[in-house]
C-alpha cells in the first residue's frame, strides 16, 4: 500500500515510517516541519527512508487533502504538544478526516491512548495509578476523548489504537493486543512495537471499526 503518516517526524511516526517501509509499503511523511525528519544516527525513532515528504500543517485541510493525494491508507501519530491548544487532537483528526473525504480516502488507524479507559485494567491501574494520573492529565483525557468521538462518528474505515505509557528503547517485535478492553497488567509499550501493532492493523480488514489496546 501507498500509506501516508501523519506526524511522521514524531518519535512515534519516525519507528512507523521504519516498519511500514521495511515490510515494503511507499510510505508518504506528511509532516510540517520538514527538518526534523531526522532522528539523531543510531537513536529510537530514527527515520527510515520515505518515499516522499509531503509538507502539511495537521489542520490545514487543502494541505493534507494534497498530501493524502493517491494514497491508500493514512496512519495519524498526531499527539499532545505541550504549550499547543488543549484541543489539538481533536481539531487535528477533524482535519485529517475532512482531508481524506476530499482526497477520496477511506482506510484511516490513528493513535489514541488507553490511559483515560479503565475497561479491562487490573485494580492497580484502576483503584490506584489512574484516580491519581485522570486528575494530572484532565486536559490530555478530554482531548482523547473528544478525538474518539469524532474518529467514531465519521464515515472513514476506522481503527483507533490504545497504547499504555509509551517507551522510547528498542522494541520487542512482539505486543498484545485486546478489542474489548485494555491489556491487564500492561502498563507500556516500546514505540516501535506500537508501530508494529499500526503496520497489522493497517492490514486487517477485521479491525475496521474497532478500538484495539496494545501493551507489551
Amino acid at each position: 500500500m501507498q500509506i501516508a503518516v501523519v506526524g511522521a517526524s514524531g518519535r512515534t511516526g519516525r519507528e512507523l515510517v521504519r516498519v511500514l517501509t521495511a515490510a515494503g509499503h511507499d510510505v508518504v511523511a506528511v509532516v510540517r516541519d520538514p527538518s526534523r525528519l531526522a532522528g539523531p544516527a543510531g537513536t529510537p525513532g530514527t527515520l527510515g527512508t520515505p518515499g516522499e515528504v509531503r509538507v502539511a500543517d495537521a489542520t490545514d485541510v487543502a494541505a493534507l487533502a494534497a498530501a493524502f493525494e493517491g494514497v491508500d491508507a493514512v496512519a495519524s501519530c498526531l499527539g499532545p504538544v505541550p504549550g499547543e491548544s488543549p484541543h489539538v487532537l481533536r481539531d487535528g483528526i477533524t482535519a485529517v478526516i475532512a482531508a481524506m473525504d476530499r482526497a477520496g480516502v477511506r482506510r484511516l488507524v490513528a493513535i489514541s491512548a488507553s490511559g483515560w479507559l479503565v475497561n479491562g485494567d487490573d485494580p492497580l491501574s484502576r483503584y490506584v495509578a489512574k484516580p491519581i494520573l485522570r486528575r494530572a492529565l484532565a486536559v490530555v483525557n478530554a482531548d482523547l476523548e473528544a478525538m474518539e468521538q469524532v474518529i467514531r462518528a465519521s464515515h472513514v474505515d476506522w481503527t483507533i489504537m490504545r497504547p499504555p505509557r509509551l517507551q522510547d528503547r528498542p522494541g520487542t517485535g512482539r505486543y498484545q493486543a485486546r478489542r474489548d478492553g485494555n491489556v491487564r497488567w500492561g502498563w507500556t509499550i516500546a514505540r516501535p512495537d506500537l508501530a508494529l501493532a499500526m503496520r497489522d492493523a493497517l492490514a486487517d480488514r477485521s479491525a475496521v471499526g474497532q478500538a484495539i489496546s496494545v501493551a507489551a
